[in-house]
């Protein structure tokens, strides 16, 4: 690529990413968490549990981070602890009653209101952007396999 088209589409795409995550992380602030609090409320939502690693893979949370993150969910009374069924040695992290409760409530409103910026732009555009992302995304799989082999 063509160094005068790959920087501004490096900034460009740095900063749609800054945007996207300074307007979600507002709405979910004002829900009383913060953005990892709702990752791992979303990822555990409508699930029997996950082991940490699971978990981790899923939300791109760093292990450090996700045990502190986990710990407070757990004060809250929002998540537990339990022990796997299939390996005494590993735990399961699921989401309590009260913490069932808060994702039926948060995960739809929260949803509704990233809505509303995908409303401004037309279907076709939005399709146009996926798929535009998706390229992206299978382009940088590919360059990370060629860089290991």
């Amino acid at each position: 690529m063509v160094p005068s088209v790959f920087l501004p589409l490096l900034r460009e795409l740095a900063g749609t990413y800054q945007a996207f995550e300074f307007y979600s992380s507002a709405h979910i602030r004002s829900l009383g968490l913060t953005p990892p609090q709702f990752d791992i409320v979303a990822t555990l939502g409508n699930t029997a549990g996950m082991t940490p690693k699971e978990l981790g893979e899923k939300t791109l949370i760093t292990k450090g981070t996700l045990t502190g993150v986990v710990d407070r969910l757990g004060d809250k009374g929002l998540v537990r602890r339990v022990a796997s069924p299939s390996d005494g040695r590993s735990q399961i992290i699921q989401l309590t009653r009260a913490g069932e409760k808060l994702f039926a409530r948060i995960f739809p409103a929260h949803l509704a209101y990233m809505q509303r910026a995908f409303d401004m732009l037309p279907p076709e555009d939005l399709a146009g952007i996926a798929a535009s992302l998706r390229r992206l995304r299978e382009a940088f799989a590919a360059a990370h396999a060629a860089g290991e082999e």
